[in-house]
């Protein structure tokens, strides 16, 4: 997939509230992982909440926060598990909502492989594309098999996730997104195959979250955002189908198979109540990212997320 610099902005206002501006930078260029938040613009549903909402499609993926925290944006697209390590190097940041409410990361192979379990890895050479928490990742992983980081040769693979695994630079990777690159896989002919992180020793977590600066967020106005992303999710359910017209229409450059395909691997998986906290996913995650020695300290989980519609 190309990289899409994409600005969209809505220039409408609703009667019932003062017109708020809002600017969120995504995590990466625009794909069906967004849905929710180009449905809520295309329908008209920011709008509706009295926002005018800017999203933005980051050239540095690792940025969103940093922006977020610099005061230079009201929202990033980030992922939970670098939402505790940030907060732990002192940014002030806090989660405010849920994107995707599951893992889509997975420690990937060629379905050709003879490797058929993860105890089969051990000797293996492992492709990442971000240190620490991946490492971590792994550890864990590897550990409920009898083997450790020691015992694999790790490859810093950069973004070439699916590359590195097709042409044999090695026989793993982790970081791989299961609704995009195992089907970006199949459609050249090299189909992948998973082993899910969550399903190998992880605790569970969000993958995609909506964070704020802790310290100055306007909570009314995100709150709103919100609410437009939860009816953009239930439309998106109830109508999968226009709904996929309606975000493939927004950029022909998204009118494609792979993202036809990740469309529908993706859709069971948005948050269906996006202000909602599962607050044993953040202390449980909290812990796990002590024991493997990322973090000093750990935090309550309201230091780390906020349910705003229950406040």
């Amino acid at each position: 997939m190309r990289l899409l610099a994409l600005t969209l902005t809505l220039l409408a206002a609703a009667p019932a509230h003062a017109q708020d501006k809002l600017t969120i930078i995504l995590d990466w260029f625009v794909n069906p992982n967004h849905g929710p938040i180009v449905i809520a613009q295309e329908r008209g549903l920011f709008a509706e909440q009295g926002l005018e909402v800017e999203v933005i499609a980051p050239a540095d993926p690792s940025a969103p926060p940093k922006m977020v925290a610099a005061g230079q944006a009201d929202l990033a697209v980030s992922y939970q598990p670098q939402l505790h390590l940030q907060v732990a190097e002192g940014l002030p940041l806090i989660r405010v909502g849920t994107l995707v409410a599951s893992p889509l990361n997975c420690l990937l192979v060629l379905d050709s492989s003879p490797i058929k379990s993860v105890a089969e890895l051990k000797g293996a050479k492992i492709g990442f594309s971000v240190a620490g928490v991946e490492e971590a990742l792994l550890a864990a992983i590897f550990q409920r098999h009898g083997f450790g980081l020691d015992d694999v040769e790790m490859i810093n693979v950069n973004w070439s996730l699916g590359p590195s695994v097709m042409s044999g630079q090695v026989d793993a990777v982790l970081g791989a997104y299961r609704n995009f690159e195992l089907n970006q896989m199949d459609i050249e002919g090299a189909p992948g195959r998973c082993f899910f992180v969550e399903e190998e020793g992880v605790p569970p977590y969000d993958e995609l979250i909506y964070v704020a600066n802790a310290d100055t967020r306007n909570d009314d106005a995100i709150l709103r955002f919100l609410r437009a992303t939860e009816v953009a999710t239930q439309f998106i359910v109830n109508h999968p189908d226009e709904s996929w017209e309606i975000f493939k229409s927004t950029s022909e450059e998204l009118d494609d198979e792979l993202n036809k395909r990740a469309w529908a691997d993706t859709l069971p998986r948005f948050a269906l109540r996006p202000s909602a906290v599962d607050s044993a996913r953040y202390s449980g995650f909290e812990a796990f990212l002590a024991t493997a020695g990322l973090i000093d300290t750990v935090r309550p989980v309201s230091e780390l997320a906020v349910d705003l519609g229950a406040e």
